[in-house]
C-alpha cells in the first residue's frame, strides 16, 4: 500500500472476538496488524475490548479522531448485545433513562440516557469460540445506542439491570456502519 506521507487514511474494520484494539502487546496477544497491512501511522479511534466484536474505525487523521472521541460531541455508538435471560420491559426502561450507575476508574459514574430496544436475533457470523450456552437459561438480544464510551460500559450497564452480556457487537459509530463486513475484513472510507 503506497501512500504519500501527508495523505489521510480511514479504515472500517470488523474486529473479531479475541483481538486487542491495538498494534502492539504481549507475544500471545492477537493484534490489529495481523488482520490487515495498515499504514504505520494509523491508530484506532477508541477501543473495543478483547471480548467484544464489530466496527472499529482507524485513521491517521488526528482532527477526525479527536472530533469523534470528544466527550462534548456525544457521537453515537450502537451495539447489538446478546444477554443472558429474557430482557424485561423494566430493564429496557432503566437502560434508556440514564438512571444506572456504573464503576469507572474507581468512582461511581451515572450513565447518560441511551436508546435501547429488544431486537430479533440478528444474522451474524458465528463467534469463535462460541458463547457459553446454558440450556435452561434463555438469551435475548437488544440494540443499545450510547453517546459515551466508558471502559466496558455496555457490559456494566446490562449487568446493572440483571442481564449479563454474553456477546457484544458494535454495529455503528456515528455515521459509519458495520454493513456486510465479516470478522477481520477491512474497507476504506472517506468521512
Amino acid at each position: 500500500m503506497s501512500q504519500s506521507l501527508n495523505s489521510k487514511s480511514y479504515f472500517a474494520l470488523y474486529k473479531p472476538y479475541g483481538y486487542l484494539s491495538q498494534f502492539s502487546g504481549e507475544s500471545n496477544d492477537k493484534l490489529l496488524g495481523e488482520l490487515y497491512d495498515f499504514p504505520k501511522d494509523v491508530y484506532s479511534i477508541g477501543r473495543l475490548d478483547k471480548d467484544s466484536e464489530g466496527l472499529l474505525l482507524l485513521t491517521n487523521d488526528n482532527r477526525y479522531k479527536t472530533r469523534l472521541l470528544d466527550p462534548e460531541s456525544e457521537k453515537e455508538k450502537t451495539y447489538w448485545v446478546q444477554i443472558e435471560g429474557e430482557i424485561s420491559d423494566r430493564a429496557l426502561f432503566e437502560l434508556q433513562e440514564g438512571t444506572i450507575t456504573i464503576a469507572h476508574k474507581g468512582r461511581n459514574h451515572r450513565v447518560k440516557k441511551a436508546i435501547c430496544k429488544k431486537i430479533e436475533t440478528p444474522s451474524l457470523p458465528e463467534r469463535n469460540p462460541p458463547i457459553r450456552v446454558r440450556v435452561n437459561i434463555p438469551t435475548s438480544w437488544i440494540q443499545l445506542s450510547i453517546t459515551e464510551g466508558k471502559n466496558r460500559q455496555v457490559r456494566k450497564m446490562t449487568a446493572a439491570v440483571g442481564f449479563p452480556t454474553l456477546r457484544l457487537i458494535r454495529v455503528s459509530f456515528e455515521n459509519q456502519e458495520l454493513d456486510n463486513l465479516e470478522p477481520g475484513q477491512v474497507r476504506e472510507f472517506q468521512p
